[in-house]
Order: C-alpha cells, then sequence, then structure tokens
C-alpha cells in the first residue's frame, strides 16, 4: 500500500485529525496534484488555522498553480496567526517567503 492510500485510510477513521491532513496535502504535493493539495491544506486552515506550518505549503502551492495574489494573502494571514500564536519559527519563514515574493519583483 501506497503512503497516500495509508493516510486516505487512517483519515477514514479520523478525519479532523490535522497530522494527517497536513500528510495527505504532502503527499499530494509530491505526487504533483497540487489542486488536490490545495484543497487538502485549505481544509485543515479553516477546521486548524492554528496549524501555522500549512500557510507555508499553501502559498507556494497557489504560487504554482498562478495564483500569486492568493499566495500573498495567505502568507500574510499565516504572520498575523503566528504573531498571534507566537510562532517565532513559522513566522520567520513566512515572512522570508512573502519579502522574497514581494522584493523579486523589484
Amino acid at each position: 500500500m501506497d503512503r497516500l492510500s495509508q493516510v486516505l485510510n487512517l483519515l477514514e477513521k479520523e478525519p479532523d485529525d490535522a497530522f494527517l491532513n497536513h500528510a495527505l496535502a504532502m503527499e499530494y504535493l509530491a505526487l504533483g496534484e497540487n489542486g488536490k493539495a490545495i484543497a487538502a491544506m485549505e481544509h485543515l486552515l479553516h477546521k486548524n488555522p492554528d496549524h501555522t506550518g500549512t500557510y507555508y505549503h499553501l502559498g507556494y502551492a497557489y504560487l504554482n498553480g498562478g495564483e500569486r495574489e492568493k499566495a500573498i494573502a495567505i502568507w500574510e494571514k499565516g504572520i498575523a496567526e503566528c504573531k498571534t500564536l507566537r510562532k517565532q519559527h513559522h513566522l520567520a519563514e513566512l515572512q522570508s517567503a512573502l519579502n522574497e515574493l514581494i522584493f523579486e519583483d523589484d
């Protein structure tokens, strides 16, 4: 059984598990299924907005799909969440990604 199948089987028993939903999104990204990865991450953040590492990956998934403004918006939302939760590591990653994208245009 491949990893995607394993994650999907586990999610049948624990559909709201944040770790499993994140793992599902990462499996879809690894398989090049950007649309499914985005849907999984959006679902995860809807239920668990404090899962701050997901904002980073979702932003890049949006960029891969040509949705620059969505990437900026989700990174800004993630930055705000990280500040509220005082999650410095994810805050730094998100700020760096956002700065790189914004200054890329200059």
